[in-house]
């Protein structure tokens, strides 16, 4: 295990790329640490293997029948389903709140989780222990390598803890066969400490900008992911700050041009570098490609109308349920806009029709109907979430006012048919309790962030459980998580907020423990 840990160390820092163009690798060979880091290009290196690596993947890499790692978390509230969990028992378990009994069952998927996490780390710690090292001429370039390098750190174990809660805890890498390879469990508490820490070094360290214009980590992504820690620990006043960070930076909403094919939300389906995206993934139809993602978003039916790919599942679907989450005006329900039941193909004039919604935001049409490779870039954080947590964070600490009211505003507006203004929804929403004004913005998180697997940190986070009206359009109540019912019935457990440690995992490390309620 240890040789294997100093392997991918290697492996990753062996990951060559240009400065913009991540997509461009050329790998080298023949690296050990001791003579690789000596120059800019290689430090550079070192970072730029990061992008690509770890949980980052978890959301942005989509499997023919299981989906993105990420979206079995939403699969836990039985809002979302995955129609060929008979093969991926996993997405079974976690819908059905059985994973306590059938941990060994889905250890491949931890064991996933965990490696990739720790194969990041690692790299991200050899980052940060010798780039400082290294003599550069552009001192703000090192700073800003160096402070990239913790922003993926903070990344990882974000992730982790988020997943299993207490995990060993590597600052340093692991270079040799004398390093320290198994420890026991760090509190979360410590970890985030870390986290933090890394986070606010690369928000004072990396440059003003949008992600957009070069590619890499920003002030405004480090911001952004330190709100979202922040938000999860319930630090609110905290969390505030960094998402008003983001807010006033140069990035924006994107604006509906009409309620069809150029809503804000077809555009941010198939339109890559908006200002209103903070951090993403690069995709291309050569080197790195977005896999099944768009064959995803139809029915298995699908296969009869398209030639493009070999396999359509609907891996990752809403329930009719979830879908009453909308009100009549709102533009996210509407057909062609987050969500679709039909789809002509215009070449053959083939029909996919379905009674249960596909995912339309996940179409790139190019790679449905021609090349079989979809192009687009995933979102990580856009500006939405940052309006969103601003909103929320400040009516926890300072009470609801005009500027969170505001904030809120923005997203309920661009999400409305009806013509109701940025300034009518300000009014009516400055006039809430803080109680009920909070609710709102979990109601609108849920609206808006459900396609980018937001909703399982936000229930744990707050232990409240949405419930969402199989009647009344739009109707959202929230009951205490545990003892609640999921949409499939099955009743939260406290052991139901975090994953298993794979026995493989303690197999190999006998100074791990399992997380309560596990086999």
């Amino acid at each position: 295990m240890k040789t294997k840990l100093i392997m991918l160390l290697l492996a990753g820092l062996a990951l060559t790329t240009s400065c913009n163009k991540f997509l461009e690798e050329n790998p080298s060979s023949n690296l050990s640490l001791i003579s690789y880091y000596e120059n800019e290009g290689q430090a550079e290196a070192t970072v730029n293997a990061l992008y690509r690596r770890g949980s980052p993947l978890r959301y942005s890499t989509t499997g023919s029948y299981l989906g993105s790692t990420a979206s079995i978390n939403t699969i836990l509230t039985g809002y979302f389903t995955n129609s060929y969990e008979g093969q991926e028992r996993v997405t079974l378990f976690a819908r059905e709140l059985t994973r306590q009994q059938n941990t060994s069952v889905i250890s491949p998927t931890m064991n996933t989780i965990w490696d990739g996490a720790y194969e990041a780390i690692n790299i991200a710690n050899a980052g940060v222990k010798y780039i400082p090292q290294i003599n550069m001429v552009n001192e703000t370039k090192k700073n800003t390598l160096l402070a990239e390098a913790k922003f993926f750190r903070a990344y990882n174990y974000f992730y982790l803890v988020k997943t299993f809660g207490a995990v060993p805890f590597y600052t340093l890498p692991n270079e040799t066969l004398n390093d320290p390879l198994y420890l026991e469990r760090t509190e979360a508490t410590k970890i985030y400490e870390l986290i933090e820490a890394d986070l606010k070094s690369a928000v004072e360290v990396l440059p003003a900008k949008k992600f957009a214009e070069g590619h890499r980590i920003t002030k405004y992504a480090a911001a952004m992911l330190l709100a979202d820690v922040y938000l999860q620990q319930g630090k609110f006043a905290d969390a505030a700050t960094m998402a008003k960070i983001v807010v006033n930076s140069p990035h924006k909403m994107t604006q509906n041009t009409d309620f069809a094919e150029n809503s804000a939300y077809n555009l941010l389906r198939k339109t890559d570098d908006l200002d209103e995206v903070i951090y993403a993934q690069e995709f291309d139809d050569l080197v790195a490609n977005s896999g099944a993602r768009t064959a995803t978003a139809f029915s298995s039916s699908a296969v009869s109308v398209f030639t493009t790919y070999s396999i359509f599942e609907r891996v990752f679907g809403p329930t009719k349920q979830f879908l009453n989450v909308y009100d009549k005006d709102d533009l996210r329900i509407k057909p062609n806009q987050f969500f679709h039941w039909s789809y002509t193909n215009p070449i053959n004039g083939k029909k996919w029709t379905s009674e249960d919604a596909g995912i339309w935001y996940y179409v790139d049409e190019q790679a449905l109907l021609t090349t079989g490779r979809g192009t687009k870039d995933w979102n990580f954080y856009r500006y939405a979430e940052a309006l969103l947590t601003a909103a929320e964070s400040i009516a926890k600490s300072t009470g609801v006012s005009a500027e969170a009211a505001g904030y809120l505003a923005q997203v309920k507006a661009r999400a409305n048919t009806a013509g109701k203004s940025v300034a009518a929804f300000t009014a009516e929403l400055q006039g809430l309790s803080a109680e009920n004004f909070v609710k709102e913005c979990w109601k609108e998180r849920l609206r808006e962030l459900p396609l980018e697997y937001k909703m399982w940190d936000d229930i744990v986070r707050t232990k409240m459980f949405p419930v969402i009206s199989t009647t009344e359009a739009g109707k959202v109540d929230f009951v205490p998580l545990i003892g609640a019912k999921n949409a499939s019935g099955a009743t939260f457990k406290e052991s139901d907020l975090l994953w298993p440690i794979s026995p493989d995992e303690i197999q190999r490390n006998n100074k791990l423990t399992q997380n309560p309620g596990y086999q």
